[in-house]
């Protein structure tokens, strides 16, 4: 949880590059061939035909909404890793706990042993965040930019179109792996023998 909270402060500035999306498509099924993220093996794979649904609005709701758990799942996978490690800041994190004894915990513990007013500091910068990243500028359902990170701005207007997509599918892809490691990492620590690849693993 610390730990992803520095990450998140000096990630890849790659990673958070803006992504216009196209309104002007005719569907959105055909938009998502164009889109970053589109690339091999599984190209325009959505066996769910969730870019049918709705709107050209709709699908970039669904874009920005794979964009966020993408980037929270990076971020949580390299905390969880480091914490994992052992790695910590030194220090206490308030009056009865310190950060040495939270990197003994498994996350989820860790989490739990955070002071309530603490918990509720970070869920409320988190809130905070959101509500800057959606209310900046024109919408992304209404033909925006797709949520960047707030702090700190970067412009990418100047970069290559091409190898900023590049990029972009880098960090989509990334994400997608990260959303699965996350959820691996959890339920290796929380129900025993559930990730055959993970079990007696001493990080879980």
């Amino acid at each position: 949880m610390k730990v992803s909270v520095f990450f998140a402060l000096f990630s890849s500035a790659a990673a958070f590059a803006p992504a216009a999306f196209k309104s002007g498509s005719s569907t959105a099924l055909s938009a998502l061939e164009d889109e970053a993220g589109a690339t091999m093996p599984f190209k325009g794979f959505d066996p769910l035909g969730l870019a049918t649904l709705g709107s050209d609005q709709t699908f970039a709701w669904f874009r920005a909404a794979e964009l966020k758990h993408a980037r929270v799942a990076m971020l949580a996978t390299t905390g969880y890793i480091v914490q994992a490690m052992g790695v910590h800041f030194p220090g206490m994190l308030s009056s009865d706990v310190s950060f040495e004894s939270l990197s003994a915990m498994k996350p989820l513990d860790a989490w739990a042993a955070v002071p309530e007013l603490g918990q509720q500091q970070i869920i409320g910068t988190i809130f905070l965040a959101e509500i800057i990243t959606e209310a900046k500028g024109i919408h992304y359902t209404k033909g925006g930019d797709l949520p960047t990170i707030v702090f700190p701005p970067i412009d990418f207007s100047d970069v290559d179109p091409a190898k900023l997509k590049t990029q972009r599918s880098k960090e989509l892809n990334n994400g997608r792996l990260a959303m699965i490691a996350i959820m691996s990492f959890c339920a290796a620590a929380n129900i025993p023998g559930s990730v055959p690849a993970l079990a007696g693993n001493p990080m879980f």
